[in-house]
């Protein structure tokens, strides 16, 4: 089972998106089978059935084992992953691909820069998993407080001198090319 999956493709967005399929996914995190989710969640072997083999069909979940019981064969089935992001690629390929904008100060160029990253390590993630390697990543996650947007643009050239001497010292023309994103964006009212 991986960490995360990230969803691509737009018909798998919408099976996973189904309340009842996203239930049937979170209960899938232990391994059961149609009867026993039938029982955890109240509703019909058939009906549980029916919506496994959409999920089995996009790869959200997989064949864990088989159990015979008498002359009946008990599919026991998984989650492919933990979570599950949907990537908005799978809404509109430009969703996340910020070239399409030339507005590098814009909400809009933000989030495609974010679809891209989800669809970008999703990807590495899942190769990585397929081999049984890690995925070296690194993730810096802070809050800062500016008084003024002096103080948020001294901030931006500061950063913007502090990351461009790292990457020129760092930066090897035959090296393992990597992506680094920095970005940032008031917090939501909600998020204070």
């Amino acid at each position: 089972m991986q960490d995360v999956e990230v969803i691509e493709n737009a018909e798998a967005a919408a099976a996973v998106l189904d309340p009842i399929r996203a239930r049937l996914l979170g209960e899938l995190a232990e391994p059961a089978s149609a009867a026993g989710l039938a029982a955890r969640v109240g509703l019909g072997r058939q009906k549980i059935n029916y919506h496994l083999k959409a999920l089995e069909a996009y790869g959200l979940v997989e064949l864990f084992e088989e159990r015979l019981h008498g002359g009946i064969t008990e599919r026991v089935l998984r989650a492919s992953a933990a979570s599950y992001v949907v990537s908005p690629a799978a809404v509109s390929p430009s969703a996340a691909d910020p070239d399409a904008n030339d507005d590098h100060l814009s909400a809009g160029y933000l989030v495609a820069l974010a679809g891209r990253l989800v669809r970008e390590v999703g990807a590495l993630a899942h190769r990585a998993g397929a081999s049984g390697k890690t995925l070296p990543t690194l993730t810096i996650d802070t809050r800062i407080g500016f008084r003024s947007a002096a103080d948020r643009a001294a901030f931006a050239d500061d950063l913007t001198a502090a990351v461009l001497d790292l990457t020129a010292r760092y930066h090897h023309d035959d090296g393992r090319p990597h992506r680094l994103v920095v970005a940032a964006h008031p917090l939501p009212e909600e998020n204070r």
